[in-house]
């Protein structure tokens, strides 16, 4: 029994984009029809935001969304780089490999970004850009003295991580084991020679890694690590270098790699790789996917990123830091969830059904409030609820009336019926 089991586990595929799209294409419909998804709209101040729907008119409402959680996104100092940098350059972008021609204020960027974070750091499009340029070079053996290793993914390792298994499993053996278990992942550490951890810092439904346990298994096994840390950045660290460079400190080498994004708590656009060595850096300037054969942040970007690099340097980090620190003390304080003392800018609220929380984000987006319905695939089927994102550009008043609005919707429900909470 234990033999067809195992066989089955070996056969089943390592996605199934048809399952998935057949189970949750009708609830994507339902929330489209019912306008919680795919708004347009237009940012005016803070985190009001003006949206269009249709047979509507315009109408202003706070949004709880994005994930620019230290309010950097529209930023002054931010937008007047991005602005100066075309400006300066008469250019946007350059439809070229990087391994042939650069703009050299990218180049900049890359030497600004490597002094602030400590590291070796190379910028890219986008995290998934990131991911899918690591992922197969992890797998090679280059980063591990020639040998492939087995590589462990979390089970709930974000998508743009999760989506190239497939790709990995061409060139070595992988895992996936149940969400931050070290105890099982240490166990797979003492069975075999090498292994590769592919996990996020904070997750994007809340939670986060348990960083400090994972360096003790790299400490105590040679564990590999890499950690999309694309919600954590800026968040943490005197210089923002996020939430798990800020924990791993000088410790930081050649067996460790951070993925992270430069829009989300950066306020610009684009991603990053954070690496341990020139050799490291070499080999993915000549052979990471997305550098060979795609194109970097265009140049408003690059130079907005400039911009947020230099204000890392200030004392506005801090203060920014700390006024989202309030903020998420605050919704703690008003609304109860399972996040409820961590201190990371991303709560859930599990309503159970997918309609439910469709109808439950319409509501609140009817009273002034723009939240994120969430279900399946972004989390489990039974699981759907609301996502809340505060951030350091809320004012403590917005926050209070979200949290009175989200209270009935516990106590009623979307159609006046109790939840169970």
């Amino acid at each position: 029994m234990q033999k067809s089991h195992a066989r089955n586990a070996a056969s089943r595929p390592l996605r199934n984009t048809q399952r998935m799209i057949e189970r949750a294409e009708p609830t994507f419909a339902a929330a489209y029809r019912a306008g919680v998804m795919g708004l347009s709209a237009k940012s005016t101040e803070r985190r009001l935001v003006r949206v269009s729907e249709q047979d509507q008119a315009p109408r202003e409402v706070v949004d709880f969304v994005r994930c620019s959680y230290l309010g950097l996104d529209n930023h002054p100092s931010i937008i007047s780089g991005a602005i100066e940098a075309v400006a300066d350059y008469g250019s946007l972008h350059w439809s070229c490999a990087r391994t042939r021609l650069n703009f050299k204020l990218l180049a900049d960027l890359e030497e600004n970004l490597s002094d602030l974070f400590r590291a070796h750091v190379i910028t890219f499009s986008t995290v998934l850009a990131a991911n899918l340029s690591a992922l197969p070079i992890l797998a090679s053996g280059h980063l591990t003295d020639g040998n492939k290793p087995l590589i462990v993914f979390d089970r709930l390792a974000h998508a743009t991580l999760a989506a190239h298994k497939p790709l990995v499993a061409a060139e070595t053996k992988i895992l996936t084991i149940d969400h931050n278990d070290v105890e099982r992942l240490e166990e797979i550490c003492k069975a075999n020679p090498l292994v590769a951890f592919v996990c996020d810092g904070l997750y994007s439904m809340g939670g986060a890694a348990p960083v400090e346990e994972l360096v003790r298994l790299q400490r105590q096994y040679g564990l590999f690590l890499y950690i999309d840390d694309a919600h954590g950045v800026s968040l943490f660290g005197r210089s923002g270098e996020g939430y798990a460079r800020s924990i791993i400190g000088d410790e930081f080498g050649e067996r460790t790699i951070i993925a992270a994004s430069l829009g989300k708590g950066f306020g610009a656009s684009g991603a990053l790789l954070m690496l341990g060595s020139q050799r490291q850096e070499d080999l993915f300037r000549r052979f990471a996917l997305a550098f060979a054969f795609s194109v970097p942040v265009n140049l408003a970007g690059v130079g907005g990123a400039i911009a947020s690099a230099n204000l890392h340097r200030t004392p506005e980090l801090a203060d920014r830091q700390m006024a989202l620190k309030e903020r998420i003390e605050q919704f703690d304080a008003a609304v109860s969830t399972k996040q409820a003392g961590l201190p990371f800018p991303i709560r859930t609220i599990t309503l159970g059904d997918e309609h439910m929380a469709i109808r439950s984000a319409r509501r609140l987006l009817d009273r002034g409030f723009y939240t994120s319905a969430i279900f399946f695939p972004t989390v489990a089927t039974g699981r759907a609820g609301l996502r809340v994102c505060p951030t350091a550009s809320h004012i403590p008043e917005e926050v209070n009336r979200l949290g009175v609005e989200l209270n009935e919707i516990l106590a009623s429900g979307a159609d006046g019926q109790e939840v169970q909470r």
